[in-house]
């Protein structure tokens, strides 16, 4: 089956590497991939936001499916795109459609699918420039800390916590008034602050029916002991100890299947990744925020954990059959380390040649490359997150032990990890 996969970070290279050894891949494209990618199919230079340009690829490499890793193209409406063109309507998309993506597309969008369906979330507002006046009365009354989330898709950025009303005033101002995160800040979902330990779960579903996949936790600040400024993420682990059985049934039962039942109710066609983004408040979870496709660097813990064919998961969701489908899980503990570039996640240089890549990596380790380019004979730096070691043991010390004991063998100017990933379940 020739298979094509959207994307170029660490996300597509577990997926890639994952894709690789199902008996149904021959040949696996990626676009544009990275340089760790091209150890498992043939990069592509293709720009994913370019839908011609991708369909013109399928139709010329007759391309069986297709697995969208990013959000932006699904929230641009690349499933509805393939759907829409009889040359096209036919290949696999793992993917949702344009209305399916605005659950991550929009704040505003998710918080009403959620309070419709009887899903727990924060409590909210949302205002724009029409009612900013009333978005500053709201804000000036409104408990501390106070969460401010630009509606739309911006880069992982659009989420500030302030704990003070000065703060709050000026990041409104900003967003709204100065287009700080530009469109996607027009519309500002203000909400209730919740104290808790944040846990990510992910669900493959094929509009019908789900399976839920293994959960995972990230670290999102730069330093040891969770401080300093978000990133995209510094690691992860999986499973959870805290998402016991009890905890995840009753994710299941208030989340997870009033999610795909509002799916169907509102008519929306949706096959694919379900990210639900959950905060446990003394034992009870809540929804944070929706995505359209998998975590990263979460992808790294959880796809090593599948023992499925995940060709295979991917044909059973287009064909709206996962309720035949008995998922496979490792029972050990996963652990990803992400190594970043000096100075991320600020401004940062690129280009540095990676040390080490060749040395051998113990038979219960995985080097994923995350912003990597192949430069003549070289693998160079790309990006801030660079590469993710992730490992499976017994339990969470001896898995950070085995990914830190692989990133001590590799080397490149600036390189920078935190060696604490798990740290409160040690």
């Amino acid at each position: 089956m020739n298979i094509l996969l959207l994307g170029s970070g660490g996300r597509e290279h577990a997926l890639a590497w994952k894709l690789n050894q199902s008996v149904w891949t021959n040949p696996l494209y990626i676009a544009p991939g990275n340089a760790g990618t091209s150890q498992c199919g043939i990069n592509v230079p293709l720009d994913i936001n370019d839908f011609e340009a991708v369909g013109k690829f399928c139709v010329d490499k007759k391309i069986e499916m297709v697995v969208v890793g990013p959000e932006e193209p699904l929230v641009k409406g690349l499933a509805d795109y393939f759907k829409a063109r009889p040359d096209l309507e036919k290949i696999y998309f793992i993917g949702p459609s344009q209305e399916g993506a605005r659950l991550e597309g929009s704040k505003a969008f998710a918080k009403s699918f959620m309070n419709r369906h009887g899903i727990p979330t924060a409590a909210y507002r949302e205002f724009t420039l029409e009612n900013y006046t009333e978005g500053v009365k709201y804000l000036q009354q409104h408990e501390l800390p106070i969460v401010l989330k630009a509606d739309g898709l911006a880069g992982g950025k659009g989420v500030v916590i302030c704990q003070n009303y000065v703060e709050a005033m000026a990041e409104f101002e900003l967003m709204i008034q100065q287009s700080k995160f530009g469109d996607a800040g027009k519309k500002v979902v203000v909400e209730e602050f919740l104290d808790g330990i944040e846990v990510s779960v992910f669900v493959l579903t094929d509009g019908k029916n789900y399976l839920i996949l293994p959960e995972a936790k990230d670290y999102k600040r730069i330093y040891e002991g969770d401080k300093g400024p978000n990133t995209g993420g510094m690691g992860a682990v999986s499973p959870v100890p805290f998402a016991t059985p009890s905890y995840m049934q009753k994710v299941e039962d208030r989340i997870i299947r009033p999610t795909i039942e509002g799916l169907q109710q509102d008519g929306i066609d949706y096959r694919g990744f379900i990210f639900i983004g959950l905060i446990n408040v003394q034992g009870e979870p809540f929804v944070i925020e929706y995505n359209c496709r998998l975590g990263d660097p979460e992808t790294e813990v959880v796809i090593p954990r599948l023992e499925n064919d995940l060709v295979g998961l991917f044909i059973s969701t287009c064909k709206q059959e996962l309720d035949t489908v008995q998922l496979k899980v490792d029972e050990r503990t996963a652990i990803t380390i992400v190594a970043v570039s000096r100075a991320y996640p600020g401004s940062y240089e690129k280009g540095y040649p990676i040390d080490g890549l060749d040395n051998s990596v113990p038979r219960d380790s995985l080097v994923f490359h995350a912003g990597t380019l192949q430069k003549d004979s070289q693998v160079v730096t790309n990006g801030g997150r660079v590469l993710c070691v992730t490992s499976f043991a017994d339990t969470v010390y001896e898995a950070v032990n085995k990914s830190r004991d692989v990133l001590e063998q590799i080397d490149y100017d600036g390189i920078f990890y935190r060696r604490d990933i798990g740290y409160e379940f040690l």
